[in-house]
């Protein structure tokens, strides 16, 4: 299952806790990485917080995740699920025509 995540960061909670669990963010991505479980992550151009995108067996996972991660108690978060996208069953082309 693969989900977008946007974070942000909420800077009215700016202090140096915050500053520290934005640092770890690198390191915790690749360490989802080695396990497979993040495809991809962007930064939010002239945001604060990025865009990931999870690669989980299961909803708990990517929660567990989720709490796990540096910044969750500074960030807001909104979870979107993937599927993915195809023509070849001819759908979009009978559409087309």
């Amino acid at each position: 299952m693969k989900f977008l995540v946007l974070w942000r960061v909420e800077l009215s909670l700016l202090s140096r806790e915050m500053a520290a669990a934005v640092a770890r963010m690198p390191g915790y991505a690749a360490a989802l990485r080695r396990d497979a479980k993040l495809a991809a992550r962007f930064h939010l151009v002239g945001q604060h917080g990025g865009a990931w995108i999870y690669d989980v067996s299961s909803n708990e996972e990517l929660e567990r995740l989720l709490g796990l991660a540096p910044v969750y108690n500074f960030a807001r978060y909104e979870v979107l699920p993937l599927a993915e996208m195809s023509d070849e069953d001819g759908n979009v082309a009978e559409v087309a025509d």
